[in-house]
Order: structure tokens, then C-alpha cells, then sequence
């Protein structure tokens, strides 16, 4: 388990390297896995998106989109992290997932979303989190509400020549919301 970041029951999290190309690729150029972005990516396309991701791990000191690794097997089977992106005119941490299709369906992605949520409130001391959610995709839709988030606010992106509605759903650190509301109620102090 070289470089790992997060663990959950089943899996565990790394940064993206270079070598993980051909796993990346059984994800991002699979037509069906795609469909939220318009489509499969080319060779091209997978290239940009994996230096992105390497780009992102040094500004946004360590994390991204990281490799979800299946602990059973040490296979790189989605990504799962956090990014910083834009949603309409403001900067949102936001959750994202992507699995090979032949783990769908078996609670991976929901078990990963989890651990980022986690991450981002314990590690980063993030007051909210979010995912962006195309409306037509039902499943990452459940996987963000396992999350505990809920629907926001809708926009319009414009991505790869077609419009999508998209769906940006939330979750509130309520851990940290509930310690400051504790301290205000003088309920507990800090030292």
C-alpha cells in the first residue's frame, strides 16, 4: 500500500501516477462509464486529464482525484478525491467519483464518497462539501445522497458542445458546526 492516503474497509486511496495510464483509460474511454461527460475521451483527452490530475495534487498540497485501489487485489478499479471547482460564480470543494463499470453496483463508490467527506471535514476542516451531478445520472445522484447531501441548486453547463443540467448537492460539516454551537452555548470550552 505505497503512498497511501485514505483506507476504508475495502479499499484505499493513492495519488494518480503516471503508470496507472491503463487502468485510467478503462475508465475514462468507456463510452457507457462516460456518459455524464458527453462521451468517452480520446487518448488525448485521458493524457490531459491524468497531468491535470498531477497538477492538482501540487496546488492543492496533496489532494485531487485520487487512485481507489481494491485492497483485495491492490487494482486500481475509479478515482475518487477532491477538487476545487467552479459553480457559477463561486469556488465549491467538491466530491467526485469514477469506477470502472464492472465495479458498479457493489457500494465502492458510495464507500469512497464517504471517506473524501470525512477527509475534507477532518483533514482540511472544510465547512461544506459538494458534488456536481449531471440530472440524468441516477446513480452518482445516490451515491451523493448515502453521502447525506441534498440538492442545492441546478445550472446549466455547457460542456463538449451540449448543454447539461446539472444538480449540485451538499453536506454541511456538522461536526464542527455542533463543536461551535457547544462553545457558543458555553456548553464546552476550548483550551
Amino acid at each position: 500500500m505505497k503512498n497511501k492516503i485514505l483506507e476504508t474497509e475495502r479499499l484505499y486511496f493513492r495519488r494518480l501516477e503516471r503508470t496507472d495510464y491503463e487502468a485510467l483509460s478503462r475508465i475514462l474511454q468507456d463510452e457507457e462509464t462516460m456518459y455524464a461527460y458527453n462521451g468517452a475521451f480520446s487518448d488525448v483527452e485521458t493524457v490531459d486529464w491524468m497531468e491535470r490530475q498531477l497538477k492538482r495534487y501540487e496546488e492543492y498540497d496533496g489532494f485531487g482525484f485520487w487512485a481507489v485501489i481494491l485492497k483485495e487485489t491492490d487494482e486500481m478499479i475509479g478515482q475518487c478525491g477532491l477538487t476545487l471547482q467552479s459553480w457559477k460564480e463561486r469556488r465549491i470543494l467538491e466530491i467526485g467519483y469514477l469506477f470502472q463499470k464492472r465495479f458498479w453496483h457493489k457500494g465502492y463508490a458510495a464507500e469512497a464518497a464517504r471517506a473524501c467527506k470525512e477527509y475534507a471535514f477532518t483533514r482540511l476542516g472544510a465547512d461544506e462539501v459538494f458534488s456536481m451531478i449531471r440530472e440524468t445520472n441516477a446513480a452518482s445522484r445516490r451515491v451523493a445522497e448515502k453521502n447525506g447531501m441534498t440538492v442545492v441548486d441546478t445550472w446549466i453547463k455547457h460542456y463538449r458542445g451540449a448543454e447539461m443540467p446539472h444538480l449540485l448537492y451538499s453536506v454541511k460539516n456538522n461536526i464542527k458546526n455542533g463543536l461551535q454551537n457547544m462553545q457558543k452555548d458555553n456548553k464546552i470550552k476550548t483550551v
